[in-house]
């Protein structure tokens, strides 16, 4: 009982001396610690925002620009591909017209040779004019005047053989001449994509050459090289695809003055074959005749 007295004194001493202790140190008011209010600002404008360093400053990106910084080896690959192109247009425009004449010529002696009732008559109406009918008719006479003298007196097969294969080799000489520059169109068409393909693998080449020396995987560093390598391949492109629709158009138009010309070989055959004919008649009346 004793020391639960003892124990409870000391604790209202205790009591004591913390409230007189706080009647001497009172407490310090805290401070308003609140962070000041940050004022609204407006946006920023496009001046304000920073510079942004692409690495393309001093590189002009036109077809122009990329053509003149481009490789030596590039360059002369654009230069002939642009050259293979003038090429083109030039057998095009000069293709275009012979063809258009040589039809024109071409039909017009096969509507007269329809017309004749003999040979002479389709070389009377055709002397003095050019184009390949007329060299057809002349040639078929000439022929016929080299066999006057067995006409009527052996079989006339022989005869329109030897007709027959003399216009065969002007058709065949007449076709070799007119497809003469459709080789050169078939070349730069296969070939200009291949050589536009070669200047691309060589600007490439040179822009990895510019990354190792440069030592740095920086797009900046190797975009306008393989920019102008790409250019090569679009000059092959624009080399080739125009050769190759021209040369297709120019393979039907010569296929079909062949055949106009074929046309007009079997007409003069024909005329040929009648005039043989009508002498093998004439012989055949006249023997018989004698005979009578």
């Amino acid at each position: 009982m004793t020391e639960f007295l003892l124990n409870k004194g000391q604790a209202l001493a205790l009591f004591a001396f913390v409230t007189v202790s706080a009647s001497f140190f009172p407490a310090v008011a805290q401070e308003d610690v609140t962070p000041p209010a940050v004022p609204f600002d407006a946006p920023a404008t496009e001046v304000d925002l920073p510079m942004v360093e692409t690495g393309f400053a001093g590189h002009d990106l036109s077809p122009w620009g990329m053509f003149l910084a481009a490789d030596y080896v590039v360059k002369a690959v654009m230069i002939g591909l642009l050259s293979a192109s003038v090429v083109t247009l030039i057998i095009w425009v000069a293709k275009s017209l012979q063809l258009s004449g040589a039809r024109a010529r071409a039909n017009r002696a096969l509507r007269d040779v329809l017309k004749a009732e003999s040979l002479e008559t389709a070389a009377t109406t055709m002397a003095g004019r050019r184009g390949l009918g007329a060299a057809l008719v002349q040639a078929a006479t000439e022929e016929m005047a080299a066999s006057q003298d067995l006409i009527g007196h052996v079989d006339p097969s022989g005869i329109k053989e030897r007709v027959s294969s003399r216009l065969n080799r002007i058709e065949v000489a007449a076709g070799r001449r007119i497809s003469r520059s459709l080789g050169v169109l078939a070349s730069v068409g296969s070939v200009g994509p291949f050589v536009g393909l070669f200047g691309t693998v060589w600007g490439i080449m040179n822009a990895f050459v510019g990354i190792a020396e440069t030592q740095t995987t920086n797009l900046a560093v190797v975009a306008p090289g393989i920019a102008e390598a790409l250019l090569a391949t679009a000059f092959g492109l624009v080399a080739a695809i125009p050769a190759v629709v021209i040369y297709n158009a120019f393979a039907r138009s010569v296929t079909g003055y062949r055949q106009l010309l074929t046309d007009v070989s079997a007409g003069i055959e024909r005329l040929v074959s009648r005039d043989l004919d009508r002498v093998a008649l004439n012989s055949n009346g006249s023997t018989a005749r004698a005979a009578e």
